[in-house]
């Protein structure tokens, strides 16, 4: 796992009304401080890579449908420089994702229907200096394969 990564399985609750599922509360030590909240979808296929944040840490979430999320640490200094990590997250696998600051990450949509993301970032987004910084989901800089993995 790379280093300042952290999971945090989701329990859904259902019943014969629907269902509940808490994501994050303030009360817990995975929480750090609110930015806020925003949802963000992707469709079938779609790959959204990669780009980090020098200020916010990222909690990200999927509601509906599935990801293939990827990290990548190119941290100067990090014991876990130089390793990926992916996780499967979604409807078949209710997680959330913490990614720490400088932590390279994108994703693939994998599901037949459009993925519906909720990420709780640490720090309200910049319009004028976004915290955004960013390669191409096929960037040399990071050795990462998008493609289904067989076997």
């Amino acid at each position: 796992m790379i280093n300042g990564v952290k999971l945090k399985p989701l329990r859904v609750i259902p019943d014969e009304r629907g269902r509940l599922m808490e994501i994050l509360r303030s009360d817990e030590e995975l929480f750090g401080q609110f930015g806020q909240v925003y949802m963000t979808t992707t469709y079938p296929g779609v790959i959204k890579a990669w780009h980090l944040h020098k200020l916010q840490t990222d909690n990200i979430v999927v509601v509906k449908g599935m990801l293939k999320l990827a990290l990548y640490d190119g941290r100067e200094g990090s014991p876990t420089r130089g390793k990926a990590n992916e996780f499967f997250i979604g409807e078949h696998n209710p997680v959330l994702v913490q990614v720490p600051t400088d932590v390279y990450h994108g994703w693939k949509c994998i599901s037949e229907t459009e993925a519906i993301v909720i990420n709780i970032p640490t720090q309200p987004y910049n319009y004028r200096e976004p915290d955004e910084h960013r390669l191409p989901y096929n960037s040399e800089e990071i050795p990462y394969d998008w493609g289904i993995k067989h076997g």
